[in-house]
């Protein structure tokens, strides 16, 4: 069992390198698990930051339609009014659904964090695979790129838990989400709720059986 420790010690912090190592490495390229866990998590914060555009683009059309329900309202235009609040009802759905992945990822990055940190790969690694699987079927529908990049930060992970498992003996690691893993979706649902609050002001109120669905739409989407 001490071999296995000092295996997955080298694994993890990468071989001391000799000259001849180094111009090896220039054909096979040896990635320890520390250097798969950082690239994971680069690739995370990068995902992050892009949402944040596309979040910026939809609060700036969804700035646009609100004025146009409140003008057709002024105007006592019902029919314009409940056209522009449906849009507005179909934007804010795609923005609650990027809020919670956006917020998911930031969580993850996170963990990824402090598993590099503590250097418990195995035990705690498994878990969020599971959870980023989870993420990457939210997005693929909406966001195909970024469905596509969670695919392969999801294969870097699966790789390096069942590479860590190997190295300490211990076979059969779960890559599922566990209860544990699952909160991180459930405080990410919070935490997106709070920021569609903030960001997206509530619509006036329309009196007609359509715009009340597009309200309810809105709220429940």
């Amino acid at each position: 069992m001490g071999s296995n420790f000092k295996e997955f010690e080298k694994s993890w912090k990468g071989k001391e390198k000799s000259v001849g190592d180094h111009i090896k490495d220039l054909f096979v390229r040896e990635k320890p698990l520390r250097y798969r866990l950082a690239m994971a998590q680069y690739k995370l914060n990068s995902m992050t930051r892009r949402l944040e555009v596309y979040l910026d683009r939809l609060k700036a059309r969804d700035k646009e339609l609100f004025e146009k329900v409140v003008d057709a309202l002024i105007s006592k235009d019902q029919t314009r009014a409940v056209m522009y609040a449906n849009e507005v009802a179909e934007l804010r759905k795609v923005a609650k659904s990027l809020f919670l992945v956006q917020v998911a990822l930031e969580q993850i990055g996170l963990r990824i964090e402090s598993i590099r940190e503590i250097g418990e790969v195995a035990a705690y690694l498994g878990p969020v695979v599971g959870v980023v699987k989870d993420v990457r079927e939210a997005i693929k529908n909406t966001l195909p790129e970024i469905g596509i990049e969670l695919g392969e930060i999801q294969d870097i992970l699966q790789e390096t838990v069942m590479e860590a498992g190997e190295m300490i003996g211990v076979g059969g690691v779960s890559m599922y989400a566990t209860p544990d893993a699952r909160k991180i979706l459930e405080e990410a649902k919070i935490v997106a709720e709070q920021r569609m609050k903030e960001s997206f002001p509530a619509l006036p109120s329309i009196p007609t059986a359509v715009s009340e669905q597009a309200k309810t739409t809105t709220e429940s989407g």
